[in-house]
């Protein structure tokens, strides 16, 4: 039986060599929790003020606290992005019932 997202533990993320890859957050030490996408994620990490050290691999490996910050940012970003064609075929509400 597959849990629930929420419900899932997270672990340390681990190599085929079997080292924890630490922050690439400058000046931070903590192992990540997360990988992510440099082309997806760089944005929401300039806006969350946090600079990162670039790799080959081309991920950006985030520890629990600086995820929780580049996360807030997104989502503060696709709130007010609102979809194209939203409520653009709905038929206005009229009261007398035609």
């Amino acid at each position: 039986m597959k849990l629930p997202k929420e419900l899932h533990e997270k672990k340390e993320l681990g190599s085929t060599t079997g080292k924890n890859k630490s922050c690439t957050i400058g000046g931070c030490k903590k192992l990540a929790i997360r990988s992510l996408s440099e082309s997806k994620w760089k944005d929401y990490l300039k806006k969350a003020s946090l600079k990162y050290v670039e790799n080959r691999a081309k991920k950006i490996y985030l520890c629990k606290e600086h995820y929780k910050d580049v996360k807030k940012e997104k989502q503060k970003d696709e709130k007010y992005a609102q979809k194209k064609g939203f409520l653009d075929d709905v038929a206005p509400f009229r009261r007398d019932g035609f």
